[in-house]
């Protein structure tokens, strides 16, 4: 397995751990479709769906881990999101994109960090 990989597992692990204390629930974990990618499918204690992005950096010296997911991205975050409505069984739940971003190591949650309609 490639080192960025699997760094990147345990950063996953680490933000679902950190939601799941913040009472949020696990629906699913590494959404794929043809062209985009979902880190994390969680509940918030509301009902609404929430798309979460992990990124991480060592440092800050060139962008904090948040302000990494461009807009191509959130693109790819979009589309693997829409793929997954579309296999959703029942009345759809309002739904979120959120980023956990981990910056040499502090973890930073960021709610509603962006929207479908690119805003």
């Amino acid at each position: 397995m490639p080192v960025s990989k699997s760094l990147g597992d345990v950063f996953e692990a680490r933000a679902l751990e950190y939601l799941q204390r913040q009472r949020m629930k696990l629906i699913a974990r590494n959404v794929r479709c043809r062209g985009g990618e979902i880190d994390l499918v969680m509940s918030d204690e509301r009902g609404a769906l929430v798309f979460v992005e992990v990124r991480a950096r060592a440092s800050r010296r060139f962008a904090d881990a948040a302000a990494s997911v461009d807009a191509r991205k959130r693109e790819r975050i979009v589309r693997a999101a829409q793929f997954y409505l579309t296999k959703w069984r029942g009345a759809l739940p309002a739904c979120r994109f959120d980023v956990i971003a981990f910056d040499a190591g502090r973890i930073r949650w960021v709610t509603d960090a962006f929207r479908a309609d690119g805003t």
